[in-house]
């Protein structure tokens, strides 16, 4: 099968193509089976073709598979609103709007705090992603390849470290480079919001640091800036939890959602304080396809399924797989190449590393073709590219997860 008709500029991690799966099980057009632990990039977190997310889908099709909400409102749009602002652990009153994607929801959320606050600057974190449309390379705490020959982007925007025991960036050494950035680069009262993930998730699943939170929090609200927490890859159970958020004991004014909101199906949305999602004129939010009916039946299906006691079991379940399995690696010392564990819940990263500590993509590069070989698909991410990225459908049968941990733990042995 020919791909010239594909850009080149689209890069391929696995150079296969997919036939089907079934929760944590995918299979390519030569028949070849392959244990999952890529989950679309944090899309799948109730694995391939979930029933329930497959069955709403069939049936929603049968009665109205479009209306751009803007000319005709549907129901499934409203239902999933009513569901979703409920599902949002916070003690505000929430509304909000569906997007076709995390990007678009990123680039609603500017839009958003410009008009309630009359300011243009914002605030991300080294290391970010928060998107490939314009304005969120800006966002992006990272050049190579987001940023590279596209020029001068859509400002301003200003990036701090990100604080983390993951990267050894201490809370101390944020606030200072804080202070450092108010005093020198940008006035205060210029400042929109901060944006940033609660773990972020292309740096190598970086858990962000609890009292820089909770600082942050007191920060903005002294100076009447708003805080916009990216949830696109961290929510919807992926921590332990609905949100990654929650574990850090603040609220956010504005939730960035996307990936694993609709079991697969393409939608995000970007929740919060009414007073803000209400601030824009009507007309100012909307789109011809943000909040499909398809897509909707598919998002109320999987919350359906994401009870909080089906989140905790399956996180914890995977999480103590994982990081039972890593610690048996570190003390037999399976390969001098393995590095730290990073990330929380079932939200996990292995980083490889030289003898010197240094960051070894070498030995990742390596490690995705043994693992593909050997049946098991995995992602790469960190800033070199050196942090194996563990995402798994949370729905994974406990024997194809042990299966898939043994094909990682043979390969990490033939690493050289």
């Amino acid at each position: 099968m020919s791909r010239e008709t594909i850009s080149q500029s689209i890069s391929i991690v696995h150079p296969i193509s997919l036939s089907h799966g079934k929760n944590a099980e995918v299979w390519d057009t030569t028949g070849k089976r392959y244990i999952d632990f890529v989950g679309g990039i944090g899309v799948l977190n109730l694995g391939h073709c979930h029933p329930g997310v497959v069955e709403a889908i069939r049936e929603q099709a049968t009665k109205l598979t479009h209306s751009a909400f803007n000319a005709a409102p549907h129901t499934p749009y409203i239902e999933l609103m009513d569901r979703l602002t409920a599902f949002i652990p916070v003690n505000y009153t929430v509304s909000g709007m569906l997007t076709n994607s995390g990007a678009e929801a990123a680039e609603n959320a500017l839009k958003i705090v410009r008009g309630a606050t009359g300011r243009t600057a914002v605030i991300a974190f080294d290391g970010a992603f928060h998107g490939r449309t314009l304005a969120t390379l800006n966002l992006n705490g990272k050049v190579a390849p987001y940023k590279q020959k596209v020029g001068v982007l859509p400002g301003p925007v200003y990036h701090l470290p990100y604080p983390s025991a993951d990267n050894g960036v201490s809370c101390a050494e944020a606030v200072k480079a804080m202070d450092r950035l108010f005093s020198v680069e940008i006035d205060i009262s210029d400042v929109a919001c901060f944006i940033i993930e609660p773990v972020q998730g292309e740096a190598g699943f970086l858990a962000l640091d609890i009292a820089f939170a909770q600082a942050l929090r007191r920060f903005c609200d002294e100076h009447d800036i708003l805080l916009i927490a990216d949830e696109i890859q961290s929510g919807f159970g992926r921590t332990g939890q609905r949100f990654a958020f929650s574990r850090l004991g603040i609220e956010p004014d504005l939730i960035l959602l996307g990936k694993s909101i609709a079991g697969g199906v393409p939608l995000g949305a970007v929740v919060g304080r009414k007073t803000l999602m209400d601030n824009l004129p009507k007309g100012g939010l909307g789109g011809t396809y943000s909040g499909n009916p398809i897509a909707c039946a598919a998002a109320l299906a999987t919350l359906d399924a994401m009870t909080d006691e089906h989140l905790q079991e399956w996180s914890s379940q995977q999480e103590e797989a994982i990081v039972g399995r890593y610690e048996a690696w570190r003390s037999q010392r399976l390969s001098p190449y393995l590095g730290r564990l990073t990330g929380v819940g079932a939200m996990r990263g292995i980083e490889l590393t030289s003898t010197d500590g240094t960051p070894a993509p070498q030995q990742l590069t390596q490690l995705l073709s043994l693992a593909r070989d050997a049946g098991l698909l995995l992602m790469p991410s960190g800033r070199s590219r050196h942090i194996i990225r563990l995402l798994a459908p949370l729905t994974i049968e406990p024997a194809v997860l042990e299966e898939g941990l043994d094909i990682l733990q043979a390969c990490l042995k033939q690493l050289v």
